[in-house]
């Protein structure tokens, strides 16, 4: 029986260590990202923007590149506060389903039963049933938006609860409900009216009680707080002109859209948010919602005839570039773009706010996950101190810049702008003195990479082909 202990101590001690060996280190990962991020604020003309990675209850990386201010020159950082538009929808579902959870409500319930001030006309008779399950999905058949002009500049006339009510006998079902998708910041606002209509409390006081209190989300709120516009709160700026310049936009609040629209938040808090998931699906636990809740809600529910669009209960949920299943929800509103993205088998989420309209979220987001890809747990190639050949050199006229950094005991180089870091990524190995070799995609090596130094000693060049590349001060 001691034999047996002392054996299982043995494989739990080896299972752990073990473990720990191969956890990956993304050091220089997120060191490269910081770099890319910082070139493509400059040459895609960002004003700001904020970034985390999160893996399950970890906090990976955070960080932000550029103003949250430019007029005050006030930088951005990982608590900086944006508006995230459409991804308030997701507060919003979570409340509908802890009512649900709670058996107050249906997923088939018609919303005309549960919104006495409902009047909106249905112009289909073979309709099948309005319900909070087709609001959830996008596919009731309602409009787009509620009928006020709110997106228009430069004052966005967002409506409040009662002028959308009082609007909605103006307005007719654009397709008979579960025929197709179509997005609807009219169908989750009214859904925030259910969320109040149903528990009895105001939908700010809902929110606040029974998610970003639990939650610890100090910095999530059912609205912009004006109070702390242009310093915690991010100004927001216009697509670019002509002359690449963005101008200031317009202070605004979402009124009555705000359970479609309405919500601010940091990537910290998102983060947050999404480790609540990540949590939520691997424990039989209650917190919040029933983890079978939000699993069934992060299920698909809803195919486009075309196949291409795929909805769960409030949820994006699509399938990724690396075959695994993503869930998550972007929102774009006057003067900013934000997204969250969760990787749902490798237990990692991706936020990613710009306070720029214009501009796209996601594709920073992929481009992050792209370069933490090229990470691996393998044995540092070489003992060499290669932190002297770090640093930006100029491809002029050929490219805008290239930056050469470490990359576990090898040398990365990444060509800056890129929309796809990973895939401008080429990995060196260190031969002898300044001499370098690229590692192609079958670990055969290729060319040389060959560093130049002055006469004091300091790198000033790198040899390709016998053509040099000068190196940056910068």
């Amino acid at each position: 029986m001691q034999n047996y202990y002392f054996t299982l101590l043995l494989f739990f001690t080896f299972g752990v260590a073990n473990a720990q060996e191969n956890k990956k280190d993304y050091t220089e990962a997120f060191q490269l990202v910081e770099v890319w991020l910082d070139a493509q604020k400059d040459f895609d003309q960002l004003p700001g923007l904020t970034a985390i990675v999160v893996e399950d209850q970890e906090v990976l990386w955070s960080g932000a590149v550029g103003l949250a201010n430019v007029e005050e020159d006030i930088e951005a950082k990982a608590s900086t506060i944006c508006s995230i538009c459409s991804i308030s929808k997701l507060f919003t579902s979570v409340a509908i389903m802890k009512l649900y959870d709670e058996g107050k409500l249906r997923l088939d319930d018609l919303v005309s039963d549960l919104l006495p001030a409902y009047q909106l006309e249905q112009k289909f008779p073979e309709s099948g049933p309005i319900t909070v399950r087709t609001l959830l999905t996008h596919s009731s058949g309602l409009p787009r938006e509620a009928a006020y002009p709110y997106w228009t500049g430069p004052d966005f006339p967002f409506p409040t609860k009662e002028q959308v009510d009082s609007g909605l006998k103006n307005q007719e079902t654009l397709y008979p409900a579960s025929t197709y998708f179509q997005y609807s910041n009219l169908g989750l606002t009214l859904l925030g009216e259910i969320v109040e209509a149903v528990s009895g409390m105001p939908y700010d006081n809902y929110i606040q009680q029974n998610i970003l209190e639990p939650l610890g989300l100090s910095d999530t709120r059912t609205e912009l707080p004006e109070q702390l516009y242009g310093n915690e709160l991010a100004y927001g700026y216009t697509s670019s002109l002509r002359d690449g310049s963005r101008e200031k936009v317009n202070f605004f609040q979402a009124k009555g859209i705000k359970p479609a629209a309405g919500f601010s938040s940091n990537v910290l808090d998102l983060g947050k948010f999404a480790s609540w998931q990540l949590r939520l699906r691997d424990t039989t636990t209650t917190e919040i919602l029933k983890p079978s809740t939000l699993k069934y809600m992060q299920n698909v529910h809803w195919t486009d005839p075309n196949w291409e669009t795929t909805w769960g209960l409030g949820f994006v949920v699509y399938k990724g570039a690396n075959g695994n299943t993503w869930v998550g929800h972007g929102g774009s509103c006057p003067g900013y773009q934000t997204t969250l993205q969760i990787d749902l088998k490798n237990k990692r989420a991706f936020s990613v706010m710009i306070n720029a309209s214009g501009t796209n979220p996601t594709k920073y987001l992929r481009g992050i996950n792209g370069i933490m890809s090229k990470t691996d747990s393998s044995k540092k190639e070489s003992t060499k101190d290669l932190q002297e050949y770090v640093g930006y050199y100029s491809p002029q006229p050929w490219w805008s810049e290239t930056y050469i950094s470490t990359w576990n005991g090898k040398l990365v180089e990444l060509d800056l702008p890129s929309d796809n870091p990973a895939e401008s990524m080429t990995f060196y190995k260190h031969i002898e003195g300044d001499t370098f070799r690229r590692i192609r995609d079958d670990n055969e090596l290729g060319e040389a990479l060959i560093f130049e130094r002055d006469k004091d000693g300091k790198i000033t060049h790198f040899n390709r082909h016998g053509n040099l590349t000068k190196k940056m001060e910068k």
